[in-house]
């Protein structure tokens, strides 16, 4: 049976950039097994299928997979996914467009705008941020990242829905510098609260700019050019610290520059009370492609 295809390029205003995502927008029928199956064809970081919506006053149900496993909740493949159904007129023509996306972790959503010719994507969640104790020491994490001690200012943890292991590096010399000691990350992050480790230099302070790359081997993914989970993780972390009293705590991001996908993300928090009461995430989209993919009997559901 086929199915239809699209490809986008989230996080960038350009082709060839950011993330690449494909969205099948009418998956029903494809059994769990085969949606993995298909995710491993690709093989980009997600692939993401469009179902019917079990709440009427949601859009559409999404899942979300990357080579190896299903996530609950992901950035770029739900920015992805918002951007593509609107770019192929599934849902709403015109101005801004909210859509809700039924995602495992519950309803998340995206909206959606036309800037200076393009497509604009915005995640907002309303999930608590979680910022444990226990993260690895800057030493063990230079070991992880094959860098010197020296060159990691602070390691934590912190995630809005999926964890994260962030360390601060002091220059993006040493971002680009890093690579991954498989060892070293199987001793020390393979079974910690998040395996999957955000690095960065810049400047942390609201309004900053930052310079990322992620690696997530637990997930299949070696590299990731563009993670918006993590970059509303790390706002919402930020903007939680007691020090911080304004309303809103904003970073950009600038990410897969190394892998030669430059990615462009815009975080925000918002905090009332002293509490956050949301993150988002957002960034341009760029349609790629489309096509058809022959599911065979197998991969769908009985």
């Amino acid at each position: 049976m086929k199915y239809t295809f699209h490809i986008v390029d989230v996080f960038s205003s350009t082709p060839f950039g950011g993330n690449q995502l494909a969205v099948l927008p009418d998956a029903a029928g494809i059994s769990t097994e085969g949606m993995q199956k298909i995710a491993r064809e690709f093989n980009f970081g997600e692939t993401t299928f469009v179902l019917p919506k079990k709440d009427p006053a949601n859009t559409c149900r999404v899942r979300i997979f990357t080579p190896r496993t299903e996530l609950d909740v992901a950035g770029h493949p739900s920015v992805g996914t918002a951007c593509a159904m609107v770019m192929k007129q599934r849902v709403g023509t015109g101005g801004p467009i909210r859509l809700i996306l039924e995602e495992n972790a519950g309803p998340v959503t995206v909206d959606v705008t036309r800037r200076n010719g393009g497509v604009h994507g915005t995640l907002t969640l309303s999930a608590k941020i979680e910022a444990p104790t226990g993260a690895p020491s800057p030493t063990d994490l230079a070991t992880v990242l094959s860098i010197g001690p020296t060159e990691v200012t602070q390691v934590f943890f912190a995630g809005a829905g999926v964890p994260f292991c962030f360390a601060q590096l002091s220059s993006n010399e040493v971002v680009d510098r890093a690579a991954i000691n498989r060892a070293a990350w199987t001793a020390t992050l393979s079974r910690a609260w998040s395996p999957h480790v955000f690095f960065f230099a810049g400047n942390l302070r609201d309004g900053g700019k930052l310079y990322a790359r992620m690696w997530a081997p637990a997930l299949g993914i070696e590299e990731d050019s563009a993670t918006g989970v993590a970059c509303a993780g790390l706002v919402g972390a930020m903007a939680s610290k007691p020090d911080f009293s304004g309303m809103a705590y904003r970073l950009s991001i600038q990410q897969g520059v190394l892998m030669g996908r430059r990615s462009d993300i815009e975080a925000e928090a918002q905090k009332r009370d002293d509490v956050v009461t949301s993150v988002s995430v957002g960034g341009a989209t760029t349609y790629i492609a489309s096509g058809e993919i022959e599911v065979p009997p197998s991969a769908l559901e009985s």
